[in-house]
């Protein structure tokens, strides 16, 4: 295997949708001149996070796939030769949105559709208003020489999510999210929050021996203080690039030979018992 340079776009999100998609093309062009191949948005990153409250008027965002916003960064894409993970709110019909990603290879077209397959309903997180579940399944995308698996921010909790990639053959997982804390959760539990959010998808870069990466927003809108942290770890879950609390273009190489090694001292595929694990289909196991 080879090398990819990957870019996660760690970005606060303005009120003006053109605003954000002006931001995201000058830190897009940003990581071309670094040398990265492969740039990753964040999470509904041309809009504020209107899932806060159930307001009708915010559907008003939404926009089909191909779109404006997938046509204008392909022009991008195919001008720096760069491939582009870009998360959008679809519009699919009338009535019918999604929480989507695509990928945007060097020529500018879309190689890959992903919808949010699982969608939360928290207080300041009201997806379930907004966002029909996905029913595209696990599609992962080939990035150069490298399977990229594309999930979304609440999939980041669901092993079984990133199971299903690892059995598609993606041999890098990646997060576009939008996480952040509370006012009255920081001061208690902040911290124990955005550490378990890391520890649990390092856990599925180690189980399923390959590399994971999650690209969070940062700044306060509304009630929610996003953490950013935006991280990229390799497949014995070493966190290898990590940013911090403010807007960052982090660039990080994925060696892939490191996938290919650790799969061979660790082999979890090879032992896995799939001729018991009946059950694992129901919501709950009821005892008997």
């Amino acid at each position: 295997m080879s090398s990819l340079r990957v870019a996660l776009v760690q970005m606060a999100c303005a009120t003006e949708p053109e605003r954000n998609l002006e931001r995201a093309e000058a830190f897009i062009l940003d990581a071309a001149d670094r040398g990265a191949l492969f740039v990753c948005l964040p999470e509904l990153f041309l809009t504020q996070y209107f899932c806060q409250i159930e307001d009708v008027a915010a559907f008003d965002f939404a926009e089909p796939i191909p779109g404006p916003t997938t046509e204008r960064l392909a022009r991008i894409a195919n001008e720096r030769s760069i491939w582009l993970l870009v998360p959008l709110f679809e519009r699919r019909a009338a009535g019918v949105f999604h929480n989507s990603c695509v990928v945007i290879d060097p020529k500018g077209s879309i190689v890959s559709h992903y919808r949010k397959n699982h969608i939360p309903d928290d207080p300041c997180y009201r997806e379930k208003f907004y966002f029909t579940p996905g029913d595209l399944g696990y599609p992962t995308a080939r990035v150069a020489d490298v399977s990229v698996g594309p999930l979304i921010c609440w999939d980041q909790w669901f092993p079984e999510a990133a199971r299903l990639m690892t059995l598609r053959g993606a041999n890098l997982l990646v997060y576009p999210t939008a996480i952040g804390w509370l006012p009255e959760e920081r001061e208690e539990e902040g911290e124990d929050q955005a550490n378990a959010w890391q520890t649990v998808q390092r856990g599925h870069a180690i189980s399923n021996g390959l590399f994971v990466a999650a690209i969070n927003r940062v700044g306060t809108d509304g009630e929610i203080t996003f953490w950013g942290r935006s991280f990229l770890c390799d497949p014995l879950g070493v966190v290898i690039a990590q940013a911090g609390e403010e807007e960052e273009v982090l660039i990080a190489d994925c060696d892939l030979d490191r996938v290919e090694y650790v799969r061979r001292i660790w082999p979890f595929l090879r032992d896995r018992r799939i001729d018991a694990y009946d059950g694992l289909d129901q919501r709950f196991l009821d005892r008997t």
